[in-house]
């Protein structure tokens, strides 16, 4: 059992105003925690592996392989006014 002393500093820790309900409800939930991890504590886990994540996870992403883009020509053929290869935009900064 979890001693009133250690909720108290974990809820002190974690800025935690607690009421006196809600006082023996988290110590009552944290003493079932610890419970739960004593038991586990006693199995032998010897031959498990240590595991990075409880899924097995793929990647989505697909790999970065180059392909073929847009010629010059045909990336600018659309823009409003091209000058010297590039996109001809208004100035940013006027004198």
């Amino acid at each position: 059992m979890i001693r009133d002393d250690d909720v108290r500093h974990v809820a002190e820790l974690a800025r935690l105003e607690l009421d006196e309900q809600e006082f023996e409800r988290y110590a009552g939930q944290l003493s079932t925690i610890l419970e739960h991890i004593d038991k586990i504590s006693e199995l032998d886990l010897s031959q498990v592996e240590p595991l990075l994540h409880v899924l097995d996870l793929e990647s989505v992403m697909r790999e970065d392989e180059p392909t073929p883009s847009l010629s010059r020509e045909d990336a600018l053929a659309n823009g409003p006014e091209v000058q010297d290869g590039a996109f001809r935009v208004p100035p940013i900064v006027r004198e």
